[in-house]
């Protein structure tokens, strides 16, 4: 359940998506997640490097770790399915129940 929490936080996933092309460094990786205020970017690096989800390289740019890099391959499947969720909503598919979105 730790894991849930973890990502639960808001943009805790935000964070592993944007670090899964490589290492940004903090205002690099502010601009990437909309411009995030300093201090929850601060608070949820913290929190990701304390689960070593995330790391702080010498050059001060940060990081998945192996871990991290674990956990942006678990999200892919989600997104996935997001996006045909997206498409189902959009198109109006009887397939899925859904009704068009407008």
């Amino acid at each position: 359940m730790a894991a849930l929490d973890l990502f639960g936080r808001r943009w805790s996933l935000r964070i592993v998506w944007e670090l899964q092309r490589g290492a940004l460094g903090f205002r690099a990786l502010q601009q990437h997640c909309d411009n995030m205020s300093s201090s929850v970017l601060r608070q949820r690096l913290t929190e990701l490097m304390e689960a070593r989800i995330v790391e702080q390289g010498p050059d001060a740019a940060y990081a998945l770790t192996q871990f991290g890099q674990g956990a942006y391959r678990a999200v892919r499947p989600l997104v996935r399915w997001s996006e045909e969720w997206a498409r189902a909503l959009a198109d109006g598919d009887p397939a899925t129940g859904a009704e068009a979105v407008t």
